[in-house]
């Protein structure tokens, strides 16, 4: 463990006035049992050192010096000793990042292998399971910005959307970095909480730049720019892997443009980072988000530091042990057995008599809550929401259900909903989650689940729309005529099995942003042309 001596210091120093009675307490006592000094108004001085006897005595600890130590010790224990900030430690996690991925066409060369978008999701893949527990959001842009999901935990459902980006996506070409800027802005007001954008990016606009400094005030965004490419010119390929060839058959190429791409972090007072094939650039985001979340957050507050003084129970507890023991000897054997016992790893806490003595049935489930033993708490609770939240976390769906259909807020509906997605009941799942919404308006994460509720509704209807009329998927025939009229089931092939719209789950998400992007830019064009 270091110590930072410069930040050494104590919370509580007024307990320090107990080391003047503990510094003078064996003085004292060795001035008043000193028989010399006793004797010198009787004795003459010069008769005095031959006439006086001193026992022999090899014991130099005495009770007084234990309490001495005692004091001592207590004292520095009260008074807190300290050299570090008291940070939780989900502090960073809370830290709020949200993703601009550029969709520019120029993102499918190929100077980045395979290329570079394809790059950029591999990469983000990584980020997303790296910040596992941590809210991330996702914006996509090009010639317009698009929310793609609001600030989520859940990383299998924002990497199903990141997956399911690609360039053909927005039919407008352009660099709209205000756009995305506007986009986070309105996020980090739902999140209430400052935040880091990352710019993934080829390119910029430079016309923009004049305004970026403009869109930035008043909110505590910080911005990074991640640059996608090489010096080299990259062919622009198709989803297929083939060269795009312009009007004159000559394949596509894109530059990359270093100067916009520096120019925009000056513009935006970003620092500028670069794609790279190791950990690098994802450790190069998280330390960015994790100081500028810290610093924000420690403006104007009140530092807390980490009481260190806990460390002195154990030679105080050591001390305390001689003190009570007849004679005020050490015995080394029993110091050496407490020393080991104390070494021994602790035997698992389980609940039983005791903890049903001492704690609710709420307060048991919390603990295994906590502690991520869900079977266990939706047991103990009582509380109908947490017993509802520990069963869906346990995987109990239709347990979770029963518990939270008696509830009537926001959150409740919004695990219903998610229950309900869990069993395949889109329709339920897309009320619950709308009825979350009336609760509450702003919910970001219902508002993302229930746009994947109503895509994945829409995938499984077309799935079932392209299903052949006739026997239904899991109808089961018998045949009379054979085994002397025993009822014998025929195997029936599934014309669409239970599991096909989870195997095409990447598409519908691309086709669903694809119309929703279409949607905004045709309305926002509607918004900005004059009225006649």
């Amino acid at each position: 463990m270091d110590i930072d001596l410069s930040a050494f210091h104590f919370l509580r120093p007024l307990w320090l006035l107990l080391l003047l009675p503990g510094i003078a307490l064996p003085i004292i006592w060795a001035r008043r049992n000193d028989i010399s000094r006793q004797l010198q108004g009787a004795i003459a001085p010069h008769l005095l050192q031959h006439l006086v006897i001193k026992p022999q005595d090899n014991q130099r600890l005495r009770p007084v010096h234990l309490f001495a130590a005692l004091l001592i010790l207590g004292a520095m224990a009260a008074a807190g000793p300290t050299w570090q900030q008291d940070r939780p430690d989900f502090l960073d996690d809370r830290a709020p990042l949200i993703l601009a991925v550029d969709l520019s066409p120029s993102m499918d060369a190929d100077d980045v292998p395979p290329t570079r978008l394809s790059a950029v999701r591999h990469k983000l893949h990584d980020l997303i399971e790296q910040r596992a527990g941590a809210r991330t959001a996702l914006i996509a842009y090009a010639g317009s910005a698009h929310l793609v999901l609001p600030a989520t935990d859940d990383p299998a459902l924002l990497d199903s959307f990141l997956q399911a980006l690609s360039t053909g996506l927005i039919e407008k070409n352009g660099h709209d970095v205000l756009g995305v800027i506007d986009q986070a802005k309105r996020l980090l007001e739902a999140e209430k909480s400052p935040g880091t954008l990352v710019l993934i990016t080829d390119g910029a606009d430079p016309g923009l730049n004049a305004q970026i400094d403009e869109h930035l005030k008043g909110v505590d965004l910080q911005v990074l720019v991640l640059a996608v490419g090489s010096k080299t010119t990259g062919v622009v390929r198709n989803a297929q892997g083939q060269p795009q060839v312009d009007a004159s058959g000559r394949p596509v190429v894109a530059k990359f443009d270093s100067k916009a791409l520096e120019d925009l972090a000056d513009a935006a007072n970003a620092p500028l980072g670069s794609l790279t094939l190791n950990d690098d650039d994802l450790d190069w985001i998280e330390l960015h988000a994790q100081r500028h979340f810290q610093a924000v957050s420690d403006d104007g507050k009140e530092i807390h530091w980490k009481d260190a003084g806990y460390w002195l129970c154990w030679p105080l507890l050591m001390i305390a042990l001689f003190c009570v023991r007849r004679g005020w000897r050490v015995h080394w054997l029993a110091s050496l057995l407490l020393a080991v016992g104390l070494g021994l790893p602790a035997p698992p806490a389980q609940a039983g008599v005791l903890a049903d003595a001492f704690f609710t049935p709420d307060q048991q489930g919390r603990w295994a809550f906590e502690h991520q033993q869900y079977p266990k708490a939706a047991a103990h609770f009582n509380d109908p929401y947490w017993k509802g939240v520990a069963a869906y976390n346990a995987a109990d769906f239709d347990a979770a259900l029963i518990n939270l259909a008696s509830l009537d807020s926001a959150q409740a509906f919004f695990y219903m909903g998610n229950s309900y997605v869990r069993l395949s009941r889109f329709p339920e799942a897309i009320n619950a989650y709308q009825q979350a919404l009336k609760k509450q308006p702003v919910f970001a994460e219902a508002t993302s689940n229930l746009a994947l509720a109503q895509a994945l509704q829409k995938d499984y209807e077309s799935q079932q729309e392209a299903t052949p009329p006739g026997d239904k998927p899991d109808e089961v025939k018998f045949d009379n005529k054979t085994n002397k009229g025993q009822d014998t089931p025929l195997p029936v092939i599934k014309a669409a099995s239970d599991q096909l719209w989870l195997d095409n789950l990447t598409t519908s998400p691309a086709r669903f942003l694809k119309q929703k992007f279409m949607l905004q830019d045709a309305k926002r064009q509607q918004d900005t042309e004059p009225s006649p």
